[in-house]
């Protein structure tokens, strides 16, 4: 079998793609929303958040011969998870990348190591910050935050669990903005015009992920632009094309 960390539409059609050839395949998601996507597909899935000792244990307990790791690139202990466990295991690990997005030329457009430097650098650039870099990055900000006059809003996905998150990081309701993307470049300018931001965060999440159309946004209004460059790759290979990860499988002769 093969098991498919999923939790993004690249992981769902690497899933789809390969139930389609004949592989057993299992798709895991961290949410019964991500499940119900994968099911969609046609894909079997499971929703379970796993520790790398509870994934190992999965993987022998299920026969897994190999580890697809489709994950969000700033899903950084998934992805370090599913490296040590497949290790353990001694199945290979192959890791699905996404492409991103080439960042344009903009005098205010700022490069940020990882989230800490990307909060430090927003408070300083501006007073009305829009975040789109998910919940978990919340309290990094508010914290930067603490003792300015800066105003942040998040943008999240509408899910409790999500805005539970923002409420414990200390966002009011007028600063949450929970909608489903993707968002196009015409309604990410009206979010950010009708909040008065002046700074927007994101990721690096490619094309896939609405990260040029936030950037397009942006700078049509002037605003200051902070993105937090993707952490460092896992796996035993990485690949950035779904058609080269597929046809290596087909070759390597990998069974499930």
């Amino acid at each position: 079998m093969i098991l498919v960390l999923a939790g993004t539409v690249d992981g769902r059609e690497i899933a789809a793609s390969l139930t389609a050839a004949g592989y057993a395949v299992v798709a895991s998601v961290v949410s019964d929303y991500g499940k119900t996507l994968a099911e969609q597909s046609g894909v079997k899935a499971q929703a379970a958040a796993m520790t790398a000792t509870e994934l190992e244990q999965y993987i022998r307990r299920e026969g897994v011969t190999l580890v697809i790791d489709a994950t969000h690139p700033y899903a950084v202990n998934v992805s370090r998870n599913a490296a040590e466990a497949a290790r353990r295991a001694q199945v290979s690990c192959l890791r699905y990348e996404r492409p991103d997005s080439a960042l344009p030329e903009y005098d205010k457009l700022l490069v940020a190591r990882d989230m800490a430097e990307a909060a430090k650098l927003a408070v300083q650039a501006g007073k009305t910050i829009f975040l789109t870099t998910g919940s978990h990055t919340l309290p990094l900000f508010r914290q930067a935050a603490a003792g300015t006059s800066c105003r942040l809003i998040a943008r999240v996905l509408p899910q409790p669990a999500v805005i539970a998150d923002c409420l414990a990081a200390g966002f009011t309701p007028a600063d949450i903005v929970a909608a489903q993307g993707p968002f196009s470049r015409e309604l990410n300018q009206a979010l950010f015009r009708e909040y008065q931001a002046n700074v927007m965060v994101t990721k690096n999440s490619g094309a896939v992920g609405g990260t040029d159309e936030k950037i397009a946004a942006a700078m049509a209004l002037g605003l200051t632009i902070v993105v937090v460059q993707r952490p460092p790759l896992t796996g035993d290979r990485v690949f950035r094309g779904v058609v080269d990860l597929l046809e290596y499988i087909q070759r390597s002769g990998i069974h499930s």
